[in-house]
């Protein structure tokens, strides 16, 4: 049992900090704070991350790694078996980022901590993003790219990064049109990927 015991601190202070990030953002919260949510004790949080830098650096990881990996599989199959079509290409973008967003083990906690991503400006944190998930935009733009060969470079990421927006703003429920009563949060989530990638596909194409 004691081997799994490094594992169970490691994701119990993962946990703790995703939840205070989200809730006071990266400036906002102290290791005193996370040690104290994890009930570990400094040493433990320097053992297994080494900074609060890469704490935050590590909560996006756990999250992203699965993601990322599962975009990448979706757009390998919607490039084979769809070929020159748009929309496949849009759902596997869009799809795995909203099923994260509604994982019950903290999905909704970890979507919060994007948008903190997007209000602090924390440079060292978009660094990591960029260098460990850049990849995953550029194969989406070559993708789409093939879609869409008249379109410019530059207008291709414009319209990436507004999709990219528009799924965050998607992913945090914050937005007008709230799941129905009686409607389950698959058939509200499903719904939502469907209306995002008609919206995203025809500013695409505009």
């Amino acid at each position: 049992m004691a081997s799994h015991a490094p594992f169970s601190t490691k994701d119990r202070i993962l946990g703790a900090a995703e939840e205070l990030f989200a809730q006071h953002g990266f400036t906002g919260t102290s290791l005193r704070q996370v040690t104290s949510r994890a009930e570990v004790n400094i040493a433990a949080v320097n053992y297994h991350f080494g900074s609060k830098e890469n704490l935050v650096n590590e909560v996006f990881r756990r999250r992203m790694d699965e993601m990322s990996a599962q975009r990448l599989a979706e757009l390998e199959a919607a490039v084979a078996g769809h070929p020159g079509q748009l929309e496949p290409i849009l759902a596997a973008f869009v799809e795995p980022a909203l099923a994260l967003a509604q994982d019950r083990c903290g999905g909704a906690a970890f979507v919060r901590v994007i948008a903190r991503a997007y209000a602090e400006k924390n440079d060292s944190l978009r660094k990591f993003l960029s260098d460990h998930y850049g990849h995953v935009l550029r194969e989406f733009a070559k993708a789409i790219a093939k879609c869409l060969p008249d379109m410019s470079k530059e207008e291709l990421y414009w319209r990436l990064d507004f999709l990219a927006g528009a799924l965050t703003y998607a992913m945090a429920d914050f937005g007008l049109i709230k799941r129905p009563t009686g409607t389950g949060e698959k058939a509200h989530r499903e719904r939502a990927a469907r209306e995002l990638i008609r919206f995203s596909a025809a500013g695409f194409r505009s």
